[in-house]
């Protein structure tokens, strides 16, 4: 020990002074390790900031400190009290239904929202024109007022001052909303915000019996303290309620949920990006102790220890790689207030950007352990190479490995690094999956780039000068083979595992499932309503098909008498557990479904109470054939039995369920109808007419168009897909820096070569061709890797996890090849043209 720090005090002091003569050939390294790291720091940082200010903004974003909402029914006398003993409440009434003009020439469905005159308990409604929201919302000369989104002004062509009919009333537009307070705690919308009174909603006739709604019950709490064992008490006391309770530090989970998978998902694209970079990394390092060489050796000569030899550039390295870390982290550091300028067009919250440390500090441990994992095993090559041999090679043995001790501390940093990964992911299955990708990727881009040399080795001599020149280069000792596949690789191949991904959905969204879909779903018909509905439709479309079921809303609580909140569900079922599900019952087993395992029940079946469930969902969620659901449907708890499973085909956008009960499970229960209308015929004039038609007729009844919806739909597709473009453009960058690198690095070697051809009768142009037939090989060499790369995992993500059809796309093929031979034959040729022009007497000097 007592001889180990001097040398360390040694060590880093040459280090130092030899770091004096500026980072030559390290300007791609630092690049590969901001660009990582940055991204890392970047997506973490206004993650952390959106979902700290979600949290900071708890009560203002639910308007109030506890939530309890309740479908399809009020509260009851006894609840109420409950509820009202605690604090202030604010009731407010959700629902979709038709909002239309006065003529009848046009309607647009709305997200209609009713709220009492304690709304909001939290937070300010601002509105244009500002004036009280009481008074906006009054009633005068026999019209509601309503404020409403600017983008329903936009649909309906209407502006401030103008009327709409709701229901059954006439209202008058007093304003826009432009802040909505609780807007993120009522979850997505697919239609424009209507801001109504309760008095109104009431006045509309559109809550039904059976009727789609939702009560919200906000409270402002007396005694804030209780926020937490409010939830559980009301459960104990009124156990049949099947209300859902939110607290203000829980404001908008979903949003939160999605934040954090969408982060994750970001964050394993940008370590992907730090791990290509890694590869720069390694290359910068190689091409660094190649140069220093003379340095190493005379070290050696001078009785330096090997150890202190490799510590002095261990130490340079990492003080390299600290440098490129500290610009990631500037890049990370100053994202958020990028981000929250553009976040607030979108998100109702007050995103004042700051520093994350934490995000930070996770960035910087994932650029130090890539920047040690890659440049640790070519210092083992240096530390090996006998003083000797080093003054007399050109540069080091690759061909054989560093000793075990540098493998094993290559092996642990990337251990640490996969390990760092998985515990800060949300969901570790996938981040487990991811990683092993990426390891696949790497082990199966070296086999390729064996497979190409081998190829190339034992092609037949082809009488070019030029290309036989080309195909020798690529498999001759030192060869750019296998930097170029790993380098460019794996960019590509998860650029074209994305864009087929989004191809594949936008396919389905315009193609099969648009064309597959039923035009319209008619939603809250009453019972008295459905032969007269019917027939308009049938009036209007005689060939159209309309299937109509009933429906109702329920919670699960249970499975096989356990609380579902005290179980661990996976992810990939936790969806059929959150809030409340479209429930129905039939005699016979549904159109364009199959029962996979147990049977139906009879269509006169009087028994115990059972249930049919999803086979998907119920695999995911742990059921069997016998295992008992609890669902909360109208404030009783119902316990049905699981008689089958069923396959259902949720891309055709017909009428399906989660859970199908037996007809005399809901005897008596009070209910509405569900309708879909099929009409491959219909045109756009019919489909406008019919929604009229139905409208006017039955204003209580909300009519979604499929096609509107799945419009919406493609335009949130499209935004997300930009989003992870761009991510994926990162991994790519950093592969074109690697690239870059790569081909630098094997400057040397080139330059050697290319005097010797030029001094034995080559001309320019022929090394020119030759150079550019070796770029061209690999480059298509590559592209075809990462086209049956990317198609192999785009075909198992859309048929496996999305459990849609993949198809392949023809034009991301096309461009994949020409992207890769642009950029191989580009960058090759850009470092090549340097290289011809060299004189060739200072260098044959050096041989």
């Amino acid at each position: 020990m007592s001889g180990t720090l001097p040398r360390l005090g040694i060590a880093l002091r040459l280090a130092l002074r030899e770091l004096r003569g500026g980072l030559s050939g390290f300007y791609i390294f630092l690049a590969c390790i901001a660009l990582g790291t940055g991204a890392i720091a970047a997506v973490n940082s206004v993650s952390r900031g959106i979902t700290d200010a979600i949290a900071a903004q708890g009560q203002t974003l639910l308007a109030g400190d506890i939530r309890f909402e309740l479908n399809n029914r009020l509260a009851t006398d006894q609840e109420r009290a409950f509820l009202d003993g605690f604090g202030q409440v604010a009731v407010s009434t959700g629902l979709r239904s038709m909002a239309r003009l006065p003529d009848g020439s046009q309607q647009t469905l709305a997200e209609v929202k009713a709220v009492d005159d304690a709304y909001p308990l939290y937070g300010t409604v601002e509105t244009e024109p500002k004036a009280p929201l009481a008074g906006l919302l009054a009633e005068d000369g026999g019209r509601f007022g309503a404020l409403v989104a600017p983008l329903l002004l936009e649909r309906l062509n209407v502006k401030v001052g103008d009327e709409l009919l709701l229901g059954s009333i006439r209202l008058r537009i007093s304003g826009t909303i432009v802040v909505e307070p609780d807007a993120l705690s009522e979850g997505f919308g697919f239609a424009p915000r209507l801001l109504v009174s309760q008095q109104a909603l009431q006045a509309s006739g559109l809550i039904q019996t059976g009727s789609l709604v939702e009560h919200a019950y906000k409270i402002k709490l007396d005694d804030p303290s209780i926020r937490n064992t409010l939830g559980p008490r009301a459960n104990r006391e009124f156990p049949a309620a099947g209300w859902s309770i939110r607290t203000a530090d829980r404001a908008a989970p979903s949003l939160t949920e999605n934040i954090d998978r969408f982060s994750q998902f970001l964050t394993l694209v940008g370590l992907t990006a730090l791990i290509v970079g890694g590869v720069g990394v390694a290359n910068a390092v190689r091409a660094f102790l190649d140069a220093k060489r003379t340095n190493i050796a005379t070290f050696k000569c001078l009785g330096a220890p090997a150890f202190v030899v490799t510590l002095i550039y261990l130490v340079q390295i990492l003080l390299i790689g600290l440098l490129g870390i500290a610009i990631g982290l500037a890049i990370g550091a100053v994202a958020p207030f990028a981000a929250f300028a553009f976040l607030r067009e979108f998100l109702p919250i007050s995103t004042d950007a700051t520093v994350y440390p934490h995000a930070l500090l996770l960035a910087t441990l994932f650029g130090l352990l890539t920047t040690f994992a890659f440049a640790v095993l070519p210092l083992g090559h240096a530390r090996e190479v006998p003083a000797t041999a080093l003054f007399r090679e050109q540069s080091f043995d690759q061909t054989k490995l560093p000793p075990w001790p540098y493998l094993l501390s290559a092996g642990i940093a990337l251990a640490s690094l996969a390990g760092l990964a998985i515990f800060t992911a949300d969901d570790r299955r996938i981040a487990v999956v991811f990683l092993a990708a990426v390891a696949g990727a790497f082990v199966l881009l070296r086999l390729v780039a064996a497979g190409i040399s081998a190829l190339a080795r034992r092609s037949p001599r082809v009488n070019s000068p030029a290309l036989r020149l080309a195909i020798g280069n690529i498999h001759r000792p030192g060869a750019l083979t296998p930097s170029v596949v790993l380098s460019l690789g794996l960019g590509l191949a998860l650029l074209v595992t994305l864009a087929l991904i989004d191809g594949n959905l936008r396919r389905q969204l315009t193609g099969a499932m648009a064309q597959n879909a039923p035009n319209f779903f008619f939603v809250d018909i009453q019972s008295n309503e459905r032969e007269g509905m019917v027939e308009t439709i049938k009036r209007l479309a005689p060939d159209g098909k309309v299937v109509q079921v009933p429906m109702l809303r329920g919670r699960i609580l249970a499975f096989n008498g356990q609380d579902v909140a005290k179980m661990t569900i996976p992810a990939a079922g936790r969806w059929v557990l959150r809030g409340d599900r479209g429930i129905t019952y039939a005699q016979n087993a549904p159109e364009g479904s199959s029962i996979v395992e147990g049977s139906w029940w009879a269509p006169d079946y009087t028994g115990e109470p059972l249930v049919s469930f999803s086979e998907e969902e119920g695999r995911e969620l742990g059921l069997k054939l016998g295992d008992t659901v609890t669902v909360n449907v109208l404030g009783r708890n119902i316990t049905a039995k699981i008689a089958n499973f069923r396959k259902v085909e949720w891309r055709s956008l017909s009428i399906n369920f989660v859970m199908v009960f037996s007809p005399n499970t809901f005897r008596g229960a009070p209910h509405a109808w569900l309708a879909t209308l099929m009409d491959s015929s219909a045109s756009p004039e019919t489909e406008g007419e019919i929604l009229r038609a139905v409208t006017s007729a039955y204003p209580t009844v909300t009519t979604v168009r499929v096609k509107d919806a799945l419009d919406i739909a493609g335009q949130l597709l499209g935004q997300l897909a930009t989003a992870i473009r761009a991510s994926a453009a990162v991994a790519l960058i950093a592969s074109v820096l690697v690239l870059a690198g790569a081909l630098a690095s094997g400057n040397r070697a080139r330059t050697h070569d290319a005097v010797i051809l030029k001094t034995l009768g080559g001309t320019r142009s022929m090394l020119m061709r030759a150079f550019s037939y070796e770029y061209m090989i690999l480059g298509l060499a590559t592209a075809i890797f990462a086209l049956l790369a990317g198609g192999i995992s785009a075909w198992f993500v859309v048929s496996n996890i999305m459990k849609m059809e993949a198809s392949f796309l023809p034009d991301v093929a096309v461009m994949t090849v020409v992207g890769a031979l642009v950029l191989t034959v580009g960058i090759g040729l850009l470092g090549t043209w340097r290289i011809l022009g060299q004189k060739a007497a200072p260098v044959l000097r050096e041989l």
